[in-house]
């Protein structure tokens, strides 16, 4: 069956399946993913252990702090694979002959992203093993497992259809790997590596304070270090959905440019 052919569940399946084998297939997309954050995660929490003695510092252990950090970076990873995947597609004129079948956008749009997501599903599956065999404990216990999964899966579709945005509006892999270093600097304009009532550059302070990154990533750290926070997890949830909701209909929008009907 082609993934123009079938139902528009059909249609999902084989993309999603087609974005998925093609991802897991191309190891500099998943290796990547996978070991960098995780490298800057040992070097953060042995260079800043420190800090855990400065007061006020929520946790006793800095890579506790840490762990949302790597949550973060394998979501703009996921953002780079699932843009540079679209680019390609719009590069090799895969989508000008998609445009000629009765597939459906949603359909491409729903199985492209697929990819991305099953990489952002296993990288954090891994930072989370490696994090336990460290010593991170996650104070909300196995039911904080699945918020964290639930918040970083959410917080990776929402980057991942940002990427697919830029991958369909410039059509260029070039471009989506030219937004990497904006989102980078972001996470660390954010309270990632410290929480914003003990930064002390008043500067700093506020770009964290009004940076939304900051809240995704307190979000995530107040499963491992706090507990129930209601307030952070209603500030993640509400940011990360918001995100994802423009992100999605950018990308939507392009699409409908991209793929247009002979």
């Amino acid at each position: 069956m082609s993934p123009a052919s079938g139902t528009l569940g059909a249609q999902v399946a084989q993309l999603a399946r087609r974005s998925v084998l093609r991802t897991l297939r191309q190891p500099a997309q998943v290796v990547p993913t996978i070991l960098f954050p995780l490298f800057l995660l040992a070097v953060n929490s042995a260079g800043l252990e420190a800090a855990t003695r400065l007061p006020g510092f929520p946790s006793d252990a800095y890579l506790d702090f840490a762990m949302a950090f790597a949550f973060m970076q394998g979501a703009i990873f996921s953002m780079i694979n699932a843009g540079t995947d679209l680019a390609r597609d719009v590069e090799s004129g895969f989508l000008s002959r998609l445009a000629l079948t009765p597939m459906r956008r949603a359909a491409l749009l729903v199985g492209q992203l697929a990819g991305a997501m099953a990489v952002s599903l296993l990288a954090g599956m891994v930072y989370l093993l490696v994090g336990l065999i460290a010593g991170v404990t996650v104070v909300t216990g196995v039911g904080g497992v699945v918020v964290l999964f639930v918040l970083a899966l959410l917080i990776g579709l929402a980057f991942a259809s940002m990427g697919a945005f830029v991958g369909l509006r410039f059509g260029s892999a070039e471009a989506v790997q030219g937004f990497f270093p904006l989102f980078f600097v972001l996470l660390f304009l954010s309270s990632a590596s410290l929480p914003r009532e003990l930064i002390e550059q008043d500067w700093f302070r506020t770009v964290a304070t009004w940076n939304p990154v900051s809240y995704l990533v307190e979000g995530i750290r107040s499963l491992f270090v706090i507990g129930w926070d209601a307030q952070a997890l209603a500030l993640g949830f509400g940011i990360a959905a918001v995100f994802a909701a423009g992100a999605i209909a950018s990308a939507a929008s392009a699409l409908r440019t991209r793929v247009v009907r002979a």
